[in-house]
């Protein structure tokens, strides 16, 4: 018998505040790394009613104009008018900025490998990318699955694919004039039914959209975002007029962005990763620069994972990696198939630690880490975006390549 059931992710627009508050520690992150790829960035940005507090660890041998970045973020994202609860022009702008510890520094500058004479194991090989440690403790996680050949959702689980791509919309609905009566704040979710691990159908969509004063959800707000951000975005082979559809069901959503709720760096980890259809490490993403493995070992973790789904070797892979704070090799590397390998599992996973690198200096190096590309990484998730927006760890160059390698498996 056939299992059915339903699996739901949601998104948020880059007007959120949390979105907002990763979109300006990206934004820092950037403006160092233009200047000085090695810099070491930890920034964490709060925002609430009128004020945007940036805080954290930076070691550079630059200067960035912190306050002004903000405000030019803030303007960005549609905050621009103190009716809104939040201006750009008039918020507050206090900055708390030190240092990265010295005992932190150690560790990522000399790796374990490179202090005690060899690798964590004994005999291991020494090179270049031996020199670098992890920048911190932790476990993270890389997934891909190719959930239907009919639908392109760039190897992502179709949720939170759409999910984003809904919260696409209706930031371009609002900018571009579609549906001028919407602000800044807004939440997509979708509920998707599937069967025995593939998606038949769509459930339910959830939106809940920032709009001006007096607007009449049934009559303007629900039809209008029918129109431009729902059916532009599902696939016609989903599409159904029996989808439950529910906007604002609070009955309206005037009040928004910061006013309404204070926004904090990293507190959309799920949102920015894969929706929950996969295990999420300890870490966020946003802020931290690319000795951090918190973030550059979760987006190699997702190249290796893209790379296997589209070499046909498997459906679903859940690529699973853990780190010890100044030490270059990971402790642990595995993955998960969900049954859908077409080899045998325990062969694929010593091939994983076999082909790919993870350590921080190799991933750094092989993904062209040290590039001002955060800030896009900071609204509509960190994963299945285009390469050409510098997302290296989307690229499928390897899946040839190990498609020849597995056959010998």
């Amino acid at each position: 018998m056939p299992r059915r059931y339903l699996f739901t992710s949601e998104s948020v627009t880059e007007g959120h505040p949390d979105k907002l508050a990763d979109r300006i520690s990206d934004a820092v992150l950037d403006g160092i790394l233009a200047s000085d790829p090695y810099g070491r960035v930890a920034c964490e940005t709060f925002v609430t009613t009128g004020v945007v507090m940036v805080a954290g660890e930076i070691s550079t041998n630059t200067y960035v104009d912190v306050p002004t970045i903000v405000r030019n973020e803030v303007k960005s994202v549609g905050y621009t008018r103190a009716k809104f609860g939040f201006d750009a022009e008039t918020c507050g702008v206090i900055t708390s900025i030190q240092e990265q510890s010295p005992d932190i520094a150690q560790g990522v500058d000399t790796a374990l490998e490179q202090r005690s004479g060899d690798g964590p194991a004994g005999g291991i090989a020494q090179d270049d990318f031996d020199k670098v440690g992890a920048g911190d403790q932790g476990m993270m996680f890389g997934y891909a699955s190719n959930e239907r050949d009919d639908i392109d959702t760039a190897l992502m689980p179709l949720p939170i694919w759409l999910a984003h791509r809904m919260a696409e919309k209706l930031a371009e609905g609002r900018k571009s004039g579609q549906i001028p009566y919407l602000r800044p704040d807004g939440k997509t979710q979708v509920t998707v039914e599937y069967e025995d691990g593939r998606p038949v159908g769509i459930d339910t969509i959830l939106i809940s959209a920032q709009h001006q004063p007096e607007v009449d959800i049934e009559t303007l707000l629900k039809p209008d975002l029918l129109e431009y951000v729902v059916k532009p975005t599902v696939p016609e082979v989903l599409w159904s007029d029996d989808i439950r559809f529910l906007v604002n069901p609070t009955g309206r959503f005037e009040v928004g962005g910061p006013m309404a709720d204070t926004g904090l760096t990293g507190r959309k980890i799920i949102v920015d990763t894969y929706g929950g259809m996969c295990a999420h490490g300890g870490g966020a993403f946003s802020g931290k620069d690319p000795t951090k493995v918190d973030r550059s070992a979760a987006y190699m973790a997702r190249y290796a994972a893209k790379n296997l789904v589209a070499s046909g070797v498997v459906d679903r892979c859940e690529i699973r990696l853990a780190y010890a704070i100044g030490v270059a090799h990971p402790v642990s590397v595995s993955l998960e198939d969900r049954g859908t390998a077409r080899v045998d599992p325990q062969k694929l996973e010593a091939f994983v630690q076999e082909f790919f690198d993870f350590r921080p200096a190799a991933i750094i190096h092989n993904l062209d880490l040290r590039r001002p590309i955060y800030k896009a990484t900071s609204s509509y998730g960190h994963f299945g975006r285009p390469d050409k927006d510098g997302f290296s760890w989307e690229r499928t160059d390897l899946a040839e390549k190990i498609a020849a390698a597995v056959r010998d498996l």
